[in-house]
């Protein structure tokens, strides 16, 4: 066991994540998951999640964002937090141009039902360069497909629902290879069961008391998946954890035992 102390300041916060080398994920593309949690597991209050963040969290938050080629969001994420499309710091766009990326990374919604408000910002502030996605299924709706098809980039990943190992190789195929998971914990969790999730971003705010909504919702019949601790960062109060999917020996992840 080991003491976590307060020993070294950091000018910029975000000098950890980017030396994180991101070029070889284990599947399709790397898959990094942000996310906000109270000191009691909960993953909003009031049904948002912006209540729980601190203002350093909400920095690393929007900072982070330029690590990736796409941000993938749930679609009940997308309806309660009021998603615009992201803008990049200027210098930091003319980097990503330089590197031969898009200037910004354009939103993609999870969504079966295409249940969405197209008049929202997400779809029609979009620029031309980082057109919103909209990731969804081949029995979805006809008449709301056709709608979806007018507002953004349509991608099918899936039968009756959002398949992600189908939805992550679409996205590799169109040349992202890393993507952003800013929520929600349902989406979040169908990406842990289906071994998808390279990288775990959990920031840990000093507030208990919200919605009973875990950061991860796993679908029934999920395993366990295991993870380690690469960096602990603190701001303030607010703990910033970042983990990665657990070595594996043989294609299964190992406990302490040596068991799969």
């Amino acid at each position: 066991m080991e003491l976590l102390e307060r020993t070294t300041d950091i000018p910029d916060p975000l000098t950890p994540y980017l030396a994180v080398d991101r070029s070889r994920p284990r599947h399709e593309c790397w898959v990094t998951g942000h996310m906000v949690a109270g000191l009691d597991g909960t993953a909003a209050i009031n049904g948002r999640v912006g209540a729980l963040s601190t203002a350093p969290d909400q920095v690393l938050f929007r900072r982070m964002r330029q690590i990736a080629d796409v941000v993938l969001v749930g679609a009940e994420t997308i309806r309660r937090e009021g998603y615009a499309p992201i803008q990049l710091p200027d210098d930091v766009q003319a980097h990503r141009r330089a590197q031969g990326r898009s200037s910004n990374p354009p939103v993609v919604v999870v969504s079966r039902s295409l249940d969405l408000d197209w008049s929202g910002r997400v779809f029609t502030e979009a620029s031309p360069d980082a057109r919103t996605h909209v990731l969804t299924c081949a029995t979805a709706d006809p008449d709301r497909l056709a709608e979806a098809e007018r507002a953004a980039t349509v991608i099918v990943a899936g039968h009756s629902s959002v398949e992600p190992e189908a939805a992550m190789q679409a996205l590799a195929d169109r040349g992202h290879r890393v993507v952003l998971c800013e929520g929600g914990p349902r989406w979040l969790g169908e990406l842990v069961a289906a071994d998808r999730l390279d990288e775990l971003l959990l920031s840990v705010s000093p507030l208990m008391g919200g919605d009973l909504l875990p950061v991860s919702v796993a679908p029934p019949g999920a395993g366990i998946a295991q993870f380690e601790l690469k960096s602990t960062l603190v701001e303030d109060h607010t703990l910033f954890l970042r983990y990665e999917a657990a070595r594996t020996v043989g294609g299964a992840a190992r406990t302490e035992d040596g068991t799969a």
